[in-house]
C-alpha cells in the first residue's frame, strides 16, 4: 500500500497520512469538517488568530463497495492548526477584501498489513490572498482561492507522510444565514484541482466537498447545533496519465453535535464528527477544538 493521508486543519487546515485509495494516499488537502459557525461571516477589517486542534481516530479502511479492505489497519492523527487572518477596509466587486494563511503542526501514527510507521512535523501550509466577503442583516457571503503549497515531509517509500508533496488549488464559497429568531445555516463549498505528485508520477482526482452546520442561539453567549461534511471524487486518479483501478473515487458524509460559547473577542467551539457512507477511504472519528481572538 501507499501512505495513506488525511490532512487536518480548518477553514482553515491539516494534513494527516495513508494509504492508497481515493486519491494518493486515501485523503484530499482540506480536513474535512474543519468549518462550522459562521464560517461564511468573515469578521469586520482587522487582524485575527483562529487556533485549531483535532483528532481523528479509524480503525476501517473501506473500498468502493464499502468494505473493509485491511483489518490491520488503523490511523490516529492530532493536528494543531494556527490561522492568521486580515481583513482590510478596501473594498472589491462590492466586498471587503482579505488574506490568510494556515499553518499546520502534525503527528500521524500509522498501521497497515505491510508495516506501522509515524511522523510529527509541519504540514502543508494554505494561502489565500484574495478573499472578499459581503453583509447585509441576514446574509454573509465570501468567496476565494485556497492555494496548497507542499511544505511538508514526504518520502514515497514512508507509510505516513505529513505532507502530500503536490500542489493544490481550491476554489471556495461560504455563506451563513441568520434568522431573526437565533437560528443559523451555514455552508462552505470547495472544489480541489490537484496536480501531480512528482515522486510517484499520480496525480489525484479532482474533489468536490463541503462543511455545514445547522445551529440555535440558545442565548447571548451559548449555541448549539449540528453538522459535518460531505465529501466526493469527481474525477479518476491517474499514475502515468492512466487510471488507476476503478478510479478510486472516494465519498464520505459525516455528522455530530457542535457548540460554540461567545466571551468577548472570543469564542470557543468544541464539535464531533461521525463519518458513514465511506468509500475508498478511512472511516472513523473527529473531534475538534477551536478558538477565534481579535488582535
Amino acid at each position: 500500500m501507499k501512505p495513506l493521508k488525511i490532512f487536518l486543519f480548518i477553514c482553515g487546515i491539516f494534513v494527516l497520512a495513508g494509504v492508497c485509495f481515493a486519491t494518493e494516499g486515501g485523503g484530499g488537502a482540506y480536513p474535512n469538517g474543519a468549518e462550522d459557525f459562521m464560517c461564511g461571516a468573515v469578521p469586520p477589517p482587522g487582524f485575527y488568530y483562529i487556533n485549531y486542534t483535532v483528532g481523528y481516530f479509524s480503525d476501517t479502511f473501506r473500498d468502493s463497495d464499502g468494505k473493509s479492505v485491511d483489518p490491520d489497519f488503523k490511523l490516529t492523527a492530532y493536528g494543531n492548526v494556527s490561522r492568521l487572518v486580515y481583513v482590510s477596509k478596501k473594498k472589491i466587486l462590492g466586498g471587503f477584501w482579505g488574506i490568510h494563511t494556515l499553518i499546520p503542526i502534525m503527528y500521524v501514527d500509522v498501521k497497515t498489513s505491510t508495516g506501522k510507521d509515524s511522523k510529527t512535523g509541519l504540514g502543508d501550509i494554505f494561502v489565500d490572498p484574495c478573499i472578499i466577503s459581503w453583509h447585509s442583516k441576514n446574509l454573509h457571503s465570501a468567496a476565494g482561492i485556497e492555494i496548497i503549497i507542499p511544505t511538508g515531509a514526504y518520502d514515497k517509500k514512508d507509510i505516513a507522510n505529513v505532507g502530500r508533496n503536490y500542489w493544490t488549488v481550491e476554489p471556495v464559497f461560504a455563506f451563513t444565514y441568520l434568522s431573526d429568531t437565533g437560528w443559523e445555516v451555514s455552508g462552505k463549498f470547495m472544489y480541489d484541482i490537484n496536480y501531480e505528485n512528482d515522486a510517484t508520477r499520480y496525480k489525484s482526482g479532482q474533489e468536490f466537498h463541503y462543511d455545514y452546520t445547522i445551529g440555535k442561539k440558545i442565548n447571548k453567549k451559548l449555541t448549539l447545533g449540528l453538522g459535518g461534511y460531505y465529501y466526493t471524487q469527481t474525477t479518476d486518479d491517474k499514475q502515468n496519465g492512466v487510471k488507476v483501478g476503478d478510479g478510486n473515487k472516494g465519498n464520505v458524509f459525516a455528522i455530530g453535535p457542535q457548540l460554540k460559547f461567545d466571551s468577548g473577542r472570543m469564542s470557543f467551539i468544541l464539535k464531533y464528527q461521525k463519518e458513514m457512507s465511506v468509500e475508498n477511504k478511512p472511516e472513523g472519528d473527529k473531534i475538534w477544538f477551536k478558538f477565534i481572538a481579535g488582535l
